[in-house]
């Protein structure tokens, strides 16, 4: 398959519908990693909420006349003891399977990042399980660090 023209904009309430069903797909790909998330019908985000937020940026990829992916960078306060106050937390990162190995991602992130470096970010995070290796890889891919392993005990 040819690389397709991908175009990365500021999503809109009208993306919506397209969204909404991306985070299913999110839920859907993480339940086999995280057995903590509830069963049935669950929502991450107030993706609409989102949208209007002025201090927040969602966006989407489109391609072919389509969404194909979509990602966030949404303001964060660090914990009193790290060395900045406030971090980007990048997060909501789908791509449609018909369009994943194209580095579609790499360009959601490079919007994401530049927009965080235009409000003063210093620091970008995001989390990834520790199992999802392809997750890792193309997070590695843009230039992110492991950083922390969380751990849990029931």
């Amino acid at each position: 398959m040819t690389l397709p023209k991908v175009t990365v904009r500021a999503a809109s309430l009208d993306d919506l519908p397209v969204l909404l069903n991306f985070e299913q797909e999110i839920i859907k790909a993480e339940r086999p990693f995280d057995v903590t998330i509830k069963s049935g019908t669950i929502s991450y985000y107030d993706i609409g909420d989102m949208i209007q937020d002025t201090e927040s940026h969602v966006v989407v990829a489109e391609a072919e006349g389509k969404i194909i992916a979509s990602g966030y960078a949404i303001p964060k306060q660090a914990r009193h003891y790290l060395n900045h106050e406030w971090y980007a937390y990048l997060g909501f990162m789908y791509t449609d399977v018909a369009y994943r190995g194209m580095g579609i991602n790499g360009q959601i992130v490079e919007e994401l990042k530049q927009w965080s470096y235009a409000k003063g970010f210093q620091e970008i995070r995001l989390t990834v399980y520790n199992d999802n290796v392809s997750a890792i890889h193309a997070y590695e891919k843009v230039g992110f660090k492991k950083h922390i392993i969380e751990m849990r005990l029931e």
